[in-house]
C-alpha cells in the first residue's frame, strides 16, 4: 500500500484546490461521505452511531458523514468537543446544515458530558486530523481515554486522533480505532512504531 508523509497529503489538498478548482468544501464533503459509506459497512444493520468532532476540518467531515448516516435512517449522535466560535468557515457551514435538518450538536466540554455514547453501536473519531503537533491536553487527554475504554467499536477520520502520521506514536494518548478511513493514500506513520496498533484496518478513499 502506497503511503505519503503529512507533507504530501497537504500538498495534495492545495493542488486539488489550486490546480483543479476543487473547493475545499467540496473534499470535505467528500470525506464525510467515505467516512459514513466505510460507518454503514462496520454497523452492519444496527442503527447507532456516535461521532465525536473537534472545531478543524476533521471535525467537518465528521459532520458531513454524520448528515449522510441521517439521511440513511441512522440514530446519530453528535458531540462537540471546543468552542463552536473556534469553528473554521466550512465545519461551521456543516454544523449549520445539521442544525438546519433537526440535528443538534451536543456540547461537550468534559467526559461527563459523553455518557450517552455507551448506547451506541459504533464511535467516529472526528477529533483531530493529520495536523496535530503538539501533545494532547485536557479535556481532549480525558475523553481519548474514555473512548477507548468503551470497548464500542471505532472508525476514524483520516487518523486515530493523536496519532502522529508520520512517525507512528501518539502525541500522548491516540484513540485506539478498529478502522481508519484515510485519504489520497495510507500515511507513513500508519506503518510505523505505534502505528498499526492505533489504526486498525485502514481503508484508503479518494476525495477529489
Amino acid at each position: 500500500m502506497r503511503s505519503i508523509s503529512i507533507a504530501q497529503a497537504k500538498a495534495f489538498d492545495r493542488q486539488a484546490q489550486e490546480k483543479y478548482g476543487v473547493s475545499s468544501i467540496v473534499l470535505m464533503e467528500n470525506a464525510g461521505r467515505s467516512v459514513a459509506e466505510e460507518a454503514l459497512k462496520m454497523l452492519r444493520g444496527r442503527k447507532r452511531v456516535a461521532v465525536v468532532c473537534g472545531v478543524g476540518n476533521n471535525g467537518g467531515d465528521g459532520f458531513v458523514a454524520a448528515r449522510h448516516l441521517l439521511n440513511r435512517g441512522i440514530k446519530v449522535k453528535v458531540y462537540l468537543l471546543g468552542s463552536k466560535a473556534k469553528l473554521k468557515s466550512d465545519p461551521r457551514t456543516n454544523l449549520n446544515i445539521l442544525r438546519k435538518i433537526g440535528l443538534k450538536a451536543i456540547s461537550a466540554k468534559s467526559v461527563r458530558d459523553l455518557s450517552g455514547i455507551k448506547s451506541a453501536d459504533l464511535i467516529i473519531d472526528a477529533i483531530f486530523g493529520i495536523g496535530l503537533n503538539s501533545q494532547v491536553r485536557e479535556p481532549y487527554l480525558s475523553v481519548i481515554q474514555f473512548l477507548n475504554q468503551t470497548k464500542i467499536p471505532i472508525l476514524a477520520v483520516d487518523v486515530s486522533s493523536g496519532l502522529d502520521a508520520d512517525t507512528g506514536k501518539p502525541w500522548g494518548a491516540a484513540v485506539k480505532a478498529n478502522q481508519t478511513v484515510t485519504f489520497v493514500a495510507s500515511k507513513i506513520g500508519f506503518s510505523k512504531a505505534d502505528g498499526p496498533r492505533y489504526c486498525g484496518k485502514i481503508v484508503v478513499r479518494d476525495i477529489y
